[in-house]
């Protein structure tokens, strides 16, 4: 059976090239959708010869679905532009490919932070439907936080291997990862109608430290494991208090 793969992308020379260069031996096809990128990702994807696709970008979920529509086959494998198929995985796809028997696959996704991979926490195992039928299932979540709604009574099957994320390749670059995804979060939630105040904002937060450090052992990550839980406990906080402007 057919795969294709779609990627969203904006600005992202650093990252293109290599995700490209991953799918190249599971994928029919490749379909980039550009938000108007200003750097060389148009030309790095010319230069990959895959269809390449500019579209205004409305948030990380419209941005998907479109790109989704692109697709010519059923089957989709969707990344993001700062994430790879490890070899693993890669050998894994190639072996259900000749019959994909699941209407969707889940795949564990391991992230980097800085240079280093992160194998507990919130971070790890972070469970994704990336390859899937797109006759039943479109993206959906909240923004900035997507994932795959699949319909009813749909089959889905673990693939080994992970998807490889290069998340943050600097602390100050995870800070306004925070802040960003902070503000798309508080939108999205005011738009959904949901409530915010200081009591949840505080409590919530100091819960998202305690979780990802304490319940899911982000601790045995060391010094990183420490960063990434304080981060997430202050992405937590801020969103619900910038819901109250």
């Amino acid at each position: 059976m057919k795969i294709s793969a779609v990627i969203i992308a904006f600005n992202e020379e650093e990252n293109i090239g290599a995700c490209i260069d991953s799918l190249n031996e599971v994928a029919d096809e490749i379909i980039v959708v550009d938000s108007f990128s200003s750097d060389n990702t148009e030309k790095i994807c010319a230069e990959k010869k895959v269809k390449f696709i500019k579209h205004k970008f409305e948030g990380y979920i419209q941005q998907k679905n479109f790109a989704l529509n692109q697709a010519e086959n059923n089957y989709v494998l969707s990344l993001d532009a700062d994430e790879r198929l490890s070899n693993e995985l890669k050998k894994e796809i190639l072996k259900k490919k000749e019959n994909l028997l699941f209407d969707a696959y889940l795949i564990n996704r391991l992230n980097n932070f800085c240079g280093k991979w992160i194998k507990h926490g919130a971070w790890y195992p972070d469970k994704k439907i990336r390859l899937w039928n797109k006759r039943k299932g479109i993206w959906g979540g909240t923004n900035p936080h997507d994932k795959v709604i699949m319909d009813d009574n749909t089959t889905l099957e673990v693939l080994g291997g992970n998807i490889l994320h290069y998340t943050v390749r600097t602390r100050e670059q995870y800070q306004k990862q925070m802040e960003k995804f902070s503000d798309i979060a508080a939108q999205s939630m005011k738009l959904e109608g949901k409530k915010s105040s200081l009591l949840k904002a505080y409590s919530s937060g100091v819960f998202a430290f305690v979780r990802s450090y304490i319940f899911r052992l982000g601790f045995l990550d060391g010094s990183e494991g420490y960063e990434i839980a304080i981060g997430y406990s202050g992405y937590t906080r801020m969103k619900y208090l910038k819901m109250l402007k």
